[in-house]
């Protein structure tokens, strides 16, 4: 409602007043002044209610920013478990490439067993052969002994010993042909050979297999030995490794492998340092730092 529509309306209440000698009557005012204070009492009441509807309205949007708060916070923590989620599959993915690594590095060794056998088997084969040769020499041997045998005693009897002569030179002839001091050469490396499980270039003892003991030192500190058993750890044969000792540098681990294993080779290729052997057993080795 207007400023001019509001006059208008007290001027016409006021007209309506009765009027009297000295001005207007005094029930008319009050009843005037009753009805100013009801409609002022319901515009308070009507302010109130709209003030109540305000403070309403902004708890709302104080609950609308708190849960906007609340959301955003949930989306920065969500943010962080992604990018962590991310971090431990880049992991994942390096930990399965290292096992294919491993999985493929078995296969070829499981692969260089098989030749190995194959060579293994192809020794024993020659090796059959020079024995079927040296079963032949031994009997054309015992025949040369039993034809001097006879001729020695048609010699005796008074007989005529050409025959006997001719009998023994083609049985020695034979004997030649057949074999020679070479053979038995050959035979001694075959044997060799085959003792070496088909790895001719392996001298006996390089490899370890079951319970082994690993002495290595001088170390000039803790880290040394921490990288070394890590290195040791490694080898893929392996499946048990503690430190048993470690006094005046020197540390003695215990080491159980899965299968035969190039112990050496495999430790001087993963070993933090170089070292020389200075013994070396079929369950023991000592190892020395090359200073």
């Amino acid at each position: 409602m207007s400023a001019q529509s509001s006059e208008h309306g007290r001027q016409r209440r006021f007209r309506m007043f009765p009027k009297r000698l000295l001005g207007y009557r005094p029930a008319a005012v009050h009843e005037a002044l009753e009805a100013r204070d009801g409609a002022v009492q319901e515009a308070q009441a009507r302010m109130a209610a709209a003030e109540a509807r305000a403070g309403a309205d902004r708890a709302e949007l104080d609950a609308c920013r708190a849960e906007a708060r609340e959301v955003a916070r949930r989306i920065v923590e969500l943010e962080h478990v992604s990018a962590r989620l991310a971090t431990m599959v880049v992991d994942r993915d390096k930990e399965l490439r290292r096992l294919r690594g491993e999985l493929q590095a078995a296969l070829e060794r499981g692969d260089d067993g098989l030749r190995a056998i194959a060579a293994m088997a192809g020794d024993l084969a020659k090796v059959r052969r020079q024995a079927g040769r040296q079963a032949t020499r031994i009997r054309l041997r015992a025949l040369k002994e039993a034809a001097e045998v006879a001729a020695r005693g048609a010699e005796l009897e008074g007989a005529d010993g050409a025959a006997g002569e001719r009998l023994i030179g083609p049985l020695a002839e034979a004997i030649e042909r057949v074999g020679s001091e070479d053979d038995w050469a050959e035979e001694d490396e075959l044997a060799a050979r085959a003792e070496a499980n088909g790895h001719s270039d392996r001298e006996p003892g390089e490899l370890f297999d079951g319970m082994v003991e690993v002495e290595v030192g001088p170390l000039s500190d803790f880290s040394q030995l921490v990288g070394f058993e890590d290195a040791a750890s490694e080898i893929g044969a392996t499946s048990e490794i503690s430190v048993k000792r470690f006094t005046q540098g020197r540390a003695t681990l215990a080491m159980r492998f899965k299968h035969p294993v190039e112990l050496l080779r495999e430790l001087e290729e993963r070993a933090p340092f170089e070292f020389v052997v200075r013994d070396m057993r079929s369950d023991r080795i000592i190892l020395d730092l090359d200073e």
